[in-house]
């Protein structure tokens, strides 16, 4: 996958990747070099999650003013 096609991916897809990604890992049937590509992808995948709920968090903080994590199940 592209850089581009990457920076596209919403977050729940790239979750789902990353944990099909971990799962093949885990399964320890594949090649070295496949899975050395497995677990570069996986790193990929987990930096954009990363940055994606860092993202997400920033406009929480924002949306609420103080930076408080405003809890919606006590109304």
């Amino acid at each position: 996958m592209k850089e581009q096609d990457l920076k596209e991916l919403k977050f729940e897809a790239a979750l789902q990747e990353l944990e099909e990604t971990v799962t093949r890992l885990e399964g320890g049937d594949l090649a070295l070099e496949e899975a050395l590509e497995l677990f570069e992808r996986g790193q990929i995948l987990a930096a954009h999650c990363s940055v994606q709920l860092e993202s997400a968090a920033m406009r929480v903080e924002t949306l609420t003013g103080d930076g408080e994590i405003v809890d919606i199940s006590a109304e």
